[in-house]
């Protein structure tokens, strides 16, 4: 696990970006799974410049979001896809035929999950995996007690979660009690994991995250299993962290050949 420390949000998203456009512009059919909430706003809000002021090229990219809420459809305002539409897919060259979000209004939740699944074995698996972390340790919505080797499925979020999600609600009550998400073990199968993290309510997260034990209590420690994961977080995110003078000795001095070989793993063209 690489983790880099930066000086506020906003550099940890134009680094981040940066990673991001490195793989598209070395594989132009890469496949990018995508995370929502306020968290990855300043890295979508970077690519899109690059798409605009720099070429960024995403026609061909396919994408595969994390989660969506049971009972919202795509039009509504707090759902995830529209959501994504107005803060990244409006705004590039994506085509929506290689959009992929769960969806929140099937009539069949088991099978959809089967057929996200499956939608990410033929594109090929995802090459880049977008994350953020909850105040409880959960990714994407993989509540604490999550199997570390789910996939794709119905879950119920916890009334800290529904607490934390009610800012995009009118009220408590709006919130929806199911989700529709990837599991901790579908996240794991992708190539390269990027987790941003800022401000120092994450602070505890990130820190069991890096430095704790691994456990299904805090659901994104199962990224230390992960052979490529990248976590980005601000000066206040790494507060916690016993080790961060290592973690910035270490990605001042990376080798310029490392560097350069961030994308060279194998995979689908």
């Amino acid at each position: 696990m690489e983790v880099i420390i930066t000086a506020t949000p906003e550099t940890g998203a134009r680094t981040a970006a940066r990673i991001v456009e490195k793989l598209v512009r070395a594989r132009p059919r890469a496949v990018l799974g995508l995370a929502t909430g306020s968290t990855p706003l300043g890295l979508y809000g970077e690519l899109i410049r690059r798409h605009r002021e720099e070429g960024l090229d995403f026609s061909r990219v396919t994408t595969f979001n994390l989660d969506e809420y049971i009972g919202l459809g795509a039009d509504h305002p707090a759902s995830y896809h529209y959501f994504m539409h107005e803060h990244l897919f409006g705004a590039i060259n994506v085509s929506p035929e290689r959009i992929h979000i769960p969806d929140g209004k099937t009539a069949d939740i088991p099978a959809a999950c089967e057929a996200y699944e499956a939608a990410i074995r033929e594109a090929g698996g995802i090459d880049l995996q977008v994350l953020g972390i909850g105040h409880d340790g959960h990714i994407g919505f993989n509540e604490p007690g999550s199997s570390l080797a789910s996939r794709t499925r119905l879950k119920t979020l916890t009334q800290k979660t529904i607490e934390a999600n009610q800012r995009f609600f009118t009220s408590a009550d709006e919130v929806p009690r199911h989700v529709i998400t990837m599991g901790v073990g579908t996240i794991l199968e992708a190539r390269v994991c990027l987790l941003l993290a800022f401000g120092e309510s994450k602070a505890d997260a990130v820190a069991a995250m890096v430095e704790g034990p691994l456990s299904a209590s805090c659901p994104a420690t199962a990224l230390q299993w992960h052979p490529r994961t990248t976590v980005i977080v601000d000066e206040a995110a790494a507060a916690r962290l016993r080790r961060s003078d290592y973690y910035r000795y270490v990605h001042a001095n990376k080798p310029a050949w490392q560097q350069d070989a961030t994308f060279s793993f194998g995979g689908h063209e």
